[in-house]
């Protein structure tokens, strides 16, 4: 038997449709897709802005689907995972847990070996990403069977942005009263927002565009947010973040815009002592000048990045969306749902920003 999958061949050019021979389970499971997150890391690949991309490759890199064929697969309790059950699994594999980056500097999202389903894995390697029927989750890859109360379109309304924001938001030390400004509205902003807010902000402020993204802010419980196209100049942006703070700025920014010059600006934004975060710089988008004794020195600012996010954060992600689900509602973040006929379409609406979230449904 053959299933279909949608294949990036190179950057800039279309997407092509492709068979490939069904998997089968071999030390790892088998998964239905049942829904594949669209998300700005594929715009960036069919952008050709990240370095290291074996093209072809199937996108994907955040999924759910059901178990069709699991061999000896076990959940990070040790219990068995059989087939039938709605899982999504860390996107990352190969860590090896052997090297510097793995052992003595315990950042894990930095081991070379390390790669990562939809974006560093080819297609002639097999179904290694979730814009197919099926996903071929090969040995060492960890699987997460989603927790009662959390079905796909619930996880996915959160996708990738769930446990990148929750990385930042630990990244930022957030203390209980805290003013923090969240800078990008999109899905990683957004998941920034909620669990900024979990972690006991006294006030969330989000800036961004389009509209229809200040909505959802303002639905998951921002309380003020600022549209960019209409503030369109920078110092007008930073003085309605201080006209919220008594002029000191906010305790913690978080950077999740992907635009180089949201790092000025969020340094400008931030009060003396304060925390900044960058978290969506996940592609070179270019340069950008600061000051280092006016933005960093003087001001004794505490400047943190954050790249990707380890399956811990996924995990207890998770958690906290299934203990918060009736509250945040990520379910209707899904703008649309797209088949894998129409996967080019949803990359287009991505890079557009006519939708907040974009699913396959294979």
């Amino acid at each position: 038997m053959t299933v279909r999958a949608v294949v990036m061949e190179a950057p800039g050019r279309p997407l092509a449709m492709r068979t490939f021979e069904e998997p089968r389970a071999a030390g790892g499971a088998v998964l239905e897709t049942v829904l594949s997150e669209v998300c700005g890391t594929d715009v960036h690949l069919h952008h050709g802005r990240l370095a290291g991309v074996p093209y072809p490759i199937i996108p994907g890199h955040v999924s759910c689907g059901r178990v069709l064929e699991a061999d000896g697969l076990r959940d990070v309790e040790g219990r068995p995972i059989e087939a039938g059950r709605l899982v999504t699994f860390y996107d990352v594999y190969g860590v090896c847990g052997a090297c510097w980056h793995c052992l003595v500097a315990r950042a894990a999202t930095r081991c070379p070996h390390r790669r990562v389903y939809g974006i560093t894995t080819s297609a002639a390697d097999g179904l290694l990403g979730g814009w197919a029927e099926r996903i071929d989750l090969r040995p060492g890859v960890r699987v997460l069977p989603l927790p009662d109360g959390v079905d796909a379109h619930e996880f996915m309304g959160g996708g990738c942005g769930l446990p990148t924001g929750f990385h930042a938001v630990e990244r930022a030390g957030i203390a209980l009263g805290d003013t923090v400004v969240v800078q990008g509205s999109g899905p990683v902003g957004l998941n920034a927002a909620v669990f900024a807010s979990l972690a006991g902000a006294a006030a969330v402020l989000v800036v961004g565009a389009p509209a229809a993204r200040l909505v959802a802010a303002r639905r998951l419980g921002a309380d003020d947010t600022l549209d960019i196209t209409v503030a369109t100049e920078p110092d007008a942006r930073v003085r309605w973040v201080q006209e919220r703070t008594s002029g000191r700025g906010a305790d913690v920014v978080i950077e999740a815009s992907g635009h180089p010059l949201a790092v000025r600006e969020g340094l400008e934004m931030v009060r003396d002592a304060g925390r900044y975060v960058v978290v969506g710089q996940y592609t070179d988008a270019g340069d950008v000048t600061i000051n280092p004794h006016r933005h960093l020195n003087r001001r004794h600012v505490t400047l943190l990045g954050c790249w990707g996010y380890e399956y811990s954060h996924l995990h207890r992600a998770v958690a906290m969306m299934a203990r918060h689900v009736a509250r945040f509602r990520w379910r209707e973040l899904i703008t649309r749902e797209y088949t894998l006929d129409q996967a080019g379409e949803a990359l287009e609406d991505m890079a557009a920003l006519r939708v907040v979230k974009a699913v396959i449904r294979p």
